[in-house]
């Protein structure tokens, strides 16, 4: 089955499941012209210059990175649009795509190993070390440590 087909299959069944969000018809139009970005790019990185708010005609430019899940394949990107659309429900994906249940979770972990995340504990600040020593929370030696780990 060729990806324009299958496409066109997630997006019917999408729009007609009750429990997944409306599309609008310039959703459409715009969901095509990222598929053929993305055919067209073959992954490779890409570097926007201007960006255009089409209500005001403001133009900004510069050097915009893609946002992350833009790096993904387009077969990636329907995958993670239809588990969002589907609210995160496995076995809404398993009737979807008509595949099984480890097959959903194993594409998905294979997505997320793709992406890179935020740290959900990042270190702490120069001033929260030094408020940790303060308090004797950590030694100094602790401190110097987490200190120099920043350089």
């Amino acid at each position: 089955m060729t990806l324009s087909i299958i496409w066109n299959i997630i997006n019917k069944k999408l729009i007609y499941n009750n429990n997944l969000l409306n599309k609008d018809s310039e959703g459409d139009d715009m969901a095509l012209d990222w598929k053929k970005l993305s055919e067209l790019t073959h992954g490779a990185a890409i570097e926007i210059e201007r960006v255009r708010l089409k209500e005001s005609n403001i133009a900004i430019e510069g050097s915009f990175e893609l946002p992350l899940l833009a790096h993904l394949t387009i077969e990636d990107q329907i995958f993670v649009a239809a588990f969002i659309r589907c609210s995160g429900s496995i076995k809404d994906m398993e009737y979807l795509f008509g595949i099984s249940y480890p097959t959903v979770k194993n594409r998905l972990s294979g997505i997320a190993a793709k992406l890179e995340f935020v740290e959900i504990n990042p270190p702490a600040s120069n001033n929260e070390v030094i408020t940790q020593l303060e308090r004797g929370e950590i030694s100094a030696e602790e401190a110097i440590k987490k200190l120099e780990n920043r350089i």
